[in-house]
């Protein structure tokens, strides 16, 4: 008599099947990132309209470059969010670079000589900051060229009995482990 109580009520939350709430949720996700490609790309397309009209005569040097640079920069973050649905990661390297040419966009619009220095010193600051990023970012592990540690763990604990996984006493000493190490180090070789 338990048991036909316990089928419904498991039954009513069979919706709630995680891989495919996840999978659902990515579609959304990835219409949205959809939906602002194609804003971003309608917005790109204005800018430049008026980037042409900015050039006709009496040329003003100020609102050219900063015209040239907002293209710019519309055009890394339309690329970032490609790199976005390709890979389904931010890219750290193209966002800093965004970062810096905003930045910078800002102090030739509002001219060095212009600013407070206040703002010139914040500003040279936050460029260190991002420079430093670019340089770190390149001795990080390329945890998405091909090594992925969660797709590791994940991997061992699938193969594993749960026999194994209570000897094992660290998570790299396993044999499976070692094979999908082994793996993930011809694939980035490959790659590079």
């Amino acid at each position: 008599m338990q048991k036909s109580l316990e089928k419904p009520s498991t039954n009513r939350y069979a919706w709630l099947n995680r891989n495919s709430l996840v999978r659902c949720l990515e579609a959304v996700q990835d219409l949205l990132v959809i939906s602002l490609c194609i804003g971003l790309f309608s917005f790109m397309t204005i800018q430049l309209r008026a980037m042409f009209y900015s050039l006709l005569p009496p040329l003003n040097f100020q609102v050219v470059t900063s015209d040239i640079l907002f293209l710019l920069i519309l055009v890394e973050l339309f690329r970032l969010l490609i790199i976005y649905l390709q890979e389904q990661r931010i890219s750290i390297g193209v966002a800093v670079e965004v970062s810096i040419v905003s930045v910078l966009r800002e102090v030739i619009v509002r001219g060095v000589l212009e600013a407070h220095w206040s703002q010139i010193l914040a500003s040279c600051a936050f460029l260190l900051v991002m420079a430093v990023l670019l340089v770190v970012r390149v001795w990080l592990p390329p945890t998405f060229s091909g090594i992925d540690p969660e797709r590791r763990l994940s991997m061992r604990n699938k193969l594993l009995t749960p026999d194994q996984l209570s000897e094992s006493i660290h998570p790299m000493d396993s044999p499976v482990t070692a094979s999908i190490l082994a793996e993930d180090n011809n694939r980035v070789r490959g790659e590079y």
